[in-house]
């Protein structure tokens, strides 16, 4: 009987201390995204948007595991380092690439790599009429403004839920409403999350219209040449219809997490990916096909400096957005996936230059008819997707019309454009829970 009391407590024993270990293993692999995090996204946020390392704390790294992290600021270097338990990560700032964290390469040799200098703006912009600059012109458009002041200050109270940081509405391409929350203002840059996708999409419209790009044409990776994979087109990836195995479940270790995280070269991690379905044939959502594309789009360029400088010559000085930075990973890449930080001001103007179906203030950006190719619908997404934009065809906000598009973020950050009743509404913050976007929504566009 003694005997067989020992082997139970020692099968007791033996379950407890597997299921701690295998605990310990899971925990171990999730460290670098826990402490990736905190140190990435405070990096940005001081350095970057010029926000208080307390507030952040408070507001946008105040959940699960990521509370826990003891970060430190190092003003004088310009990093972050985030530790929990026993992992630790740094980020480091730096001019022109924004805040990239310390993955598979020395800080030394990370900081070494110089932005290159670019054709920046020529002109004050605070002189300068909108919407190439900030002078906001008196014309009344026909909306009702008593409405809408109704409706900013409901969103300074997050009636609507969430947490909005930044509110700004267009119409007939005229800023309407504009209202922020007490620590920030028209000049704070905000994260976009996923809303630079639809940045992207614009880089491959202008390399397009340049004759350099043909989203017909297979990708062409050669790590794809002697597999299935080599079918997989530009347009394929437009679409989120690359094939690739992906999850983008962001509660957990993901291929989403690991890659934004633990990545040293975020396309060729998502390139890697193995073939799960025929190219074209099945629509699921994937930040690591936008950075494919990103990956593609460098190969298109001689050299890094003509590679970085087309970003800001082609599209960001061009409509306005001067101080808008785009994020680099450590292998060089831009981070067209998750990390662009622009003002809502930068943002508004984005959604105009596709109401204007690619053109702004007179000159034409995008090749004639890319809106209409990036709002058509994506094969297998049920109307909710185009390329790289979100559609509302399958009326998912039932407030909302059809034709209504958007750029969206997952926590929060949209940019809308509803060509029917010419309306450009951003919202940026904070919002993992999630905003009331059918009343918000039905509320503005009740006021045209």
């Amino acid at each position: 009987m003694a005997t067989r009391k020992k082997k139970i407590l020692y099968g007791i024993l033996i379950l407890f201390c597997s299921i701690l270990l295998a605990a310990s293993i899971y925990i171990n692999s999730l460290m670098p995204i826990i402490t990736g995090y905190a140190a990435k996204n405070l990096c940005s946020g001081v350095f970057i948007s010029g926000r208080d390392q307390k507030e952040m704390e408070a507001a946008d790294l105040n959940f699960s595991f990521i509370k826990f992290n003891r970060n430190v600021v190092d003003f004088e270097n310009k990093s972050v380092v985030s530790r929990f338990l026993w992992g630790r990560s740094k980020a480091i700032y730096r001019e022109g690439f924004g805040a990239t964290l310390l993955r598979d390469i020395d800080e030394e040799d990370l900081r070494a790599n110089r932005f290159p200098a670019t054709t920046g703006p020529l002109y004050n912009p605070d002189t300068i009429k909108w919407p190439l600059g900030n002078i906001i012109p008196d014309t009344l458009t026909g909306i009702n403004l008593s409405k809408l002041d109704s409706i900013e200050k409901k969103v300074e109270v997050n009636a609507y839920n969430g947490n909005i940081y930044a509110f700004m509405v267009l119409h007939k391409g005229i800023p309407v409403a504009e209202t922020y929350k007490p620590q920030f203002n028209k000049d704070t840059r905000f994260l976009s999350w996923s809303m630079a996708k639809s940045f992207t999409n614009a880089f491959v419209g202008i390399l397009v219209k340049q004759g350099k790009m043909n989203v017909s044409e297979p990708a062409g990776f050669e790590e794809w040449a002697d597999d299935e994979r080599k079918n997989i087109t530009l347009n394929d990836l437009l679409h989120m219809q690359s094939g690739l195995q992906w999850n983008e479940d962001y509660g957990n270790r993901s291929d989403v997490t690991v890659m934004l995280h633990c990545e040293s070269d975020m396309g060729k991690f998502a390139y890697d990916k193995k073939y799960a379905y025929p190219a074209g044939s099945h629509w699921y959502y994937s930040s690591g096909t936008t950075n494919i594309v990103s990956k593609l789009i460098r190969k298109e360029f001689i050299d890094d400096s003509s590679y970085y400088a087309f970003t800001r010559n082609e599209l960001f000085s061009r409509i306005g957005l001067n101080d808008a930075i785009l994020e680099a990973d450590p292998s060089g890449t831009f981070v067209g996936s998750s990390y662009l930080y622009a003002t809502a001001r930068d943002y508004a103007r984005f959604g105009l230059l596709y109401m204007n179906d690619g053109v702004f203030n007179g000159e034409r950006i995008l090749p004639e008819r890319w809106v209409e190719y990036s709002t058509s619908e994506a094969g297998n997404s049920d109307g909710k997707y185009g390329a790289f934009f979100w559609l509302n065809k399958s009326r998912r906000i039932q407030s909302a019309p059809e034709d209504m598009y958007s750029c969206n973020g997952h926590d929060g950050q949209y940019i809308f454009m509803i060509p029917s009743k010419d309306l450009v509404i951003v919202i940026l913050g904070f919002s993992p829970g999630g905003i009331d976007l059918e009343k918000l929504l039905g509320d503005i566009l009740a006021t045209v």
